[in-house]
């Protein structure tokens, strides 16, 4: 997990919301302020959030996303998980209390780092001193 965590440079948050009493809101300040992570935010209903712009979809971010943080209903998890394939990111995250077995082993198969019914937050703070941001 910590190897995971360090090698992620950038991070696309899928399903943020504007909402601070949201998961996917308090999750991502406190990584904007607390980890090495690029954090690209992904709904598209808004236009910025958090102070940085947000995309309509994963292809739309203009650089190269190393993993994905799913934070949508399960049943969106399959499309989410198919994007990140496509545009090559090396990771996806699913939240704490989601999952989905059949598209982990989807990503897994594509050659994907999975990480699934956890929260980035948590393990990024339970881990931080085994954390080495690489290049």
């Amino acid at each position: 997990m910590a190897e995971l965590l360090s090698k992620t440079k950038r991070v696309a948050v899928v399903g943020i919301s504007d909402k601070e009493d949201r998961p996917s809101n308090g999750v991502s300040r406190w990584l904007q302020k607390n980890s090495h992570f690029e954090l690209y935010f992904v709904n598209p209903t808004l236009t910025t959030v958090l102070g940085n712009p947000c995309y309509a979809s994963l292809a739309d971010i203009p650089v190269e996303i190393d993993m994905v943080d799913i934070f949508r209903k399960v049943s969106d998890i399959p499309e989410v998980v198919d994007e990140a394939i496509e545009i090559g990111a090396k990771s996806i995250w699913i939240q704490l209390g989601l999952r989905d077995e059949a598209s982990a082993e989807r990503a897994i198969a594509a050659g994907l780092d999975v990480a699934m019914d956890l929260c980035i937050k948590v393990e990024y703070e339970r881990l931080a001193g085994s954390i080495s941001p690489q290049g």
